[in-house]
């Protein structure tokens, strides 16, 4: 095996076309030795001492290695884990570069640093070799025809997410190979994405794509990841997503056959802990390369500091690491295509000291990055650190998951009372949390159900959790999930209940697509998916959790319908998204209307006092953009309310737009004339739409 000392730069294995440079950052070892593989992964053909240290880097290259070959790395240095020092050259670790990696994990002791029982738990030392059961790094080769590859670029105004889960979205569609349910290449398949564009959503969220490992407790359950938020590899997709041959292409290939669709791919992605777990976790990659540079020590740096709930937090903060989640974005970005990316406890990423930094460094890098100028970045503005709720708190440019928005709207729709200030806020894209700055109202990530948590149906039908198949006795998951049944815990047969139910639903969403802001939608709510009250289905990779493709009740597909159709009338009208924060001002050059104005039952603006009324529970809203004017009535009573409409109002040519309580939806302008008053039937929505002009 000829060796060549090679570059520090770039980090990985690199294909040249001749031969393949190794760089590997470790600013503690003492040593690193390079090893390849057979074919199969099983057998380890060459140990190869990295003889070249750079600036921290440890590089050589091979002119004999091509695409294909396996290898992993061995890293030696102290074992002094009161030092934050792991180093154990008998355990092979992964690449933090790697683009491709080979085998599952499988589960030994052998694959911790320390000996597993030791009365001395993570101060002892274990001799034995972790190689034949780790997965192994690949060498790639990232050529890829693209084509006439153009990205959708839908504006931030225009954008509908939908959260979706590559297994789940596929694993049970009959019209997709048996082969590729599960994968990249089934959600590549024409008939998902045709099924996408006729929904009207422009943006799909994938779940975590990045490889991870399962759970050693999950599978001596008989559970696995399948939510996969415990990554191990920031380069690497996940295997189990690869129907056959390379799983960069087949990846590229499904992104390019989304943005020829039309349809924007943001990555949801877990670059704030890793699968290590804490002291008493295994070493896998980073624990063994650097342990002290890779995560956030506590001041005993034995232990973790956890502002993540997992063991274990990524020092972002240190400029290597820095690195490396920057080549990781700016890699699925200029290599991948993707269009953005959700980032999963992203305060965690964001701390310098002990809080949250909206000028944190990284921040800062990914606000400069030319690369990432023009990519959607939506954060999960919360972790389990102190002050860890940050909503509303960063950059200008970042969008936010709104979680208030989500609990609001389940209170107010549930009945309960004081929610109507908080529901004229957030249907007005939360302005007193997002309007600064010059950020704009799709800052704020809508939505009402996300993978965390209830689905849309089983909102409407479980009061509580029911999480035992998770094998915690129900411990795990949230409590408050702010639901109703409506009379019966659970499914029922109960016709009146589930009527209830189902315009219950209708209201959620439609409440959902006439705010301003940026809507997400859960993978199924729109055909009623349910988890049968499990709120943290994260380990329930079976039917349990995938999107039943089978034949629809006429109920699912109405209300499939009902949904599209609210889609394409918030698309068409652009009264329902509009790029600037309503504050009741008057619009120049009109009649004097005021942009956004909330009325009163009879037909009067509401004043300060009507807010806080005894138990007020119903709203009319009116939206003004031009000469088009809107109005969505809101009932959240048991009962019928009329609505009258004062001048000049009142004498606008009203047409319905939609009607929560039988789930019609018509085209602007083409529903049946309506005129004042309006009788809002209990618990539901009603829209018009009207020109001031006629």
């Amino acid at each position: 095996m000829r060796i060549e000392p090679g570059s520090p730069g770039p980090l990985g294995a690199t294909w040249d076309g001749s031969g393949t440079n190794f760089a590997l950052f470790s600013a503690n070892a003492t040593n690193v030795e390079l090893c390849l593989f057979e074919r199969t992964g099983r057998r380890e053909t060459n140990r190869i001492p990295v003889p070249e240290h750079t600036h921290d880097i440890w590089h050589c290259y091979l002119p004999d290695v091509r695409p294909g070959q396996l290898y992993g790395y061995r890293v030696h240095g102290p074992y002094e884990p009161s030092a934050g020092h792991r180093f154990n050259p008998n355990k092979l670790l992964i690449d933090p570069y790697a683009r491709a990696l080979k085998g599952d994990l499988r589960w030994q002791d052998s694959m911790f640093g320390y000996r597993v029982g030791s009365t001395r738990e993570d101060l002892s030392f274990d001799r034995r070799d972790s190689g034949p059961a780790m997965p192994k790094s690949i060498v790639v080769d990232e050529a890829f025809t693209w084509g006439n590859h153009v990205p959708p670029q839908v504006p931030w105004t225009d954008t509908i997410v939908y959260e979706a889960h590559v297994k789940g979205m596929t694993a049970m569609h009959p019209d997709v190979p048996d082969h590729m349910r599960g994968t990249f290449a089934g959600l590549a398949d024409p008939q998902v994405i045709d099924y996408l564009v006729k929904l009207g959503v422009t943006t799909i969220e994938l779940m975590p794509i990045h490889y991870f490992p399962d759970d050693r407790h999950l599978l001596e359950k008989g559970l696995h990841n399948y939510w996969g938020y415990n990554t191990l590899n920031f380069f690497a997709p996940a295997a189990r997503y690869i129907s056959r041959g390379s799983g960069h292409h087949e990846f590229k290939h499904m992104v390019r056959r989304l943005h020829e669709a039309g349809i924007e791919v943001i990555l949801d992605v877990v670059y704030n802990h890793t699968a290590e777990g804490n002291q008493l976790g295994p070493t896998l990659s980073f624990k063994g390369i650097d342990n002290a540079s890779y995560y956030v020590l506590a001041e005993d740096k034995r232990y973790y500091s956890d502002t993540t709930g997992t063991g274990n937090t990524v020092n972002v903060a240190h400029p290597r690491v820095m690195q490396m989640v920057m080549d990781s974005l700016r890699y699925w970005v200029e290599v991948c295509k993707v269009d953005g990316f959700r980032f999963d406890l992203a305060p965690s990423m964001s701390r310098e000291g002990a809080g949250f930094d909206k000028s944190s460094a990284w921040l800062d890098a990914v606000m400069q990055d030319p690369t990432l100028q023009g990519v959607k970045m939506i954060a999960e503005p919360w972790d389990l650190g102190m002050d860890g709720y940050q909503v509303g708190n960063f950059p200008p440019g970042w969008a936010e998951w709104n979680g208030r928005y989500r609990d609001d709207i389940r209170s107010y729709w549930r009945g309960e009372s004081g929610y109507l200030p908080p529901l004229a806020s957030n249907v007005l894209g939360s302005a007193d949390i997002f309007d600064h700055a010059g950020r704009k109202p799709w800052a704020s990530v809508n939505f009402v159900t996300a993978h965390d948590g209830f689905t849309l149906v089983d909102l409407v039908t479980y009061n509580e959790k029911h999480n035992e198949g998770n094998g915690e006795d129900n411990r795990d998951g949230h409590g408050d999930n702010r639901s109703f049944n409506w009379g019966v815990e659970g499914p029922t047969d109960d016709e009146a209940i589930n009527t209830v139910r189902t315009q219950m639903r209708r209201n959620l969403i439609a409440t959902l697509l006439v705010s301003q802001g940026t809507p997400m939608m859960l993978m199924g709510d729109e055909i009623g998916r349910s988890q049968f009250g499990n709120n943290n289905g994260y380990c329930q990779d079976t039917e349990f959790s995938w999107l039943n493709w089978g034949e629809d009740s006429e109920q699912e597909v109405g209300f499939r319908k009902f949904v599209a159709d609210l889609i394409r009338v918030r698309q068409e009208l652009g009264i329902f998204h509009q790029a600037r924060f309503l504050h009741g001002d008057e619009q120049s050059g009109q009649d004097g209307a005021k942009d956004i104005c909330w009325l009163r039952p009879d037909g009067e603006e509401m004043n300060q006092d009507d807010w806080h009324a005894v138990d007020p529970k119903v709203l009319g809203m009116v939206l003004a953009q031009g000469d088009a004017r809107a109005v969505v009535f809101f009932n959240s009573l048991e009962d019928e309310m009329t609505f009258n409409l004062c001048e000049p109002l009142a004498s606008v040519e009203w047409s319905v737009l939609f009607e929560t309580v039988d789930g019609t939806v018509h085209r602007p302008g083409r529903g049946p004339a309506a005129g004042a008053p309006f009788t809002v039937p209990g618990r539901s929505m009603l829209a018009v739409i009207g020109n001031r002009s006629h």
